[in-house]
């Protein structure tokens, strides 16, 4: 179900969001929004550019300015060029108090980067802290390319990021 042409959009991005359309009825096109960003994003290196913003809000029939809110508002969404691998750190209540300071930090220190940052060779990103990942019961924890690592220790991300190809 194709609602409007754009030229920016791969045909694997449109394919994409035509799936995702199908999960919604007709006239409900805006429900999308997230996934077909997210998309469009993972088919370009990890970020949104304003024109990719824009074709998406095409493609769907939406206002830009919402495809606009939505990209800048959610954090699983990118506005820049960031690290090939995403790294979240709760420091939430629970994990602050179970060390995700400690652990924040120590990324910090291991990568060179600060939260916000991409490392010199673009392998690792940094988010901005998170305000929460869900995941209390198993702080402190990180969240890697949108998998959880839980009862982190300094030990433990060293692992996960040795790891990382």
């Amino acid at each position: 179900m194709v609602i409007a042409e754009s030229t920016c959009l791969d045909e694997s991005v449109k394919s994409e969001i035509d799936a995702l359309l199908e999960m919604f009825p007709q006239g409900r096109e805006q429900s999308a929004l997230i996934g077909a960003l997210h998309a469009a994003q993972e088919h370009n290196n990890g970020f949104l550019t304003p024109a990719l913003i824009e074709a998406v809000a095409a493609y769907l029939d939406v206002p830009a300015v919402r495809a606009q809110a939505v990209a800048s508002f959610y954090s699983m969404l990118e506005t820049k060029p960031v690290g090939r691998n995403t790294i979240s750190v709760c420091t939430n209540l629970s994990c602050m108090l179970r060390g995700g300071d400690e652990i924040l930090a120590h990324i910090e220190k291991r990568l060179g980067i600060k939260v916000g940052q991409t490392t010199p060779d673009n392998k690792f990103y940094l988010k901005r802290e998170e305000e929460c990942l869900a995941a209390c019961v198993g702080a402190p924890m990180l969240m890697l390319n949108h998998k959880y690592y839980e009862n982190l220790t300094q030990e433990s991300v060293d692992e996960i990021l040795d790891g990382v190809q």
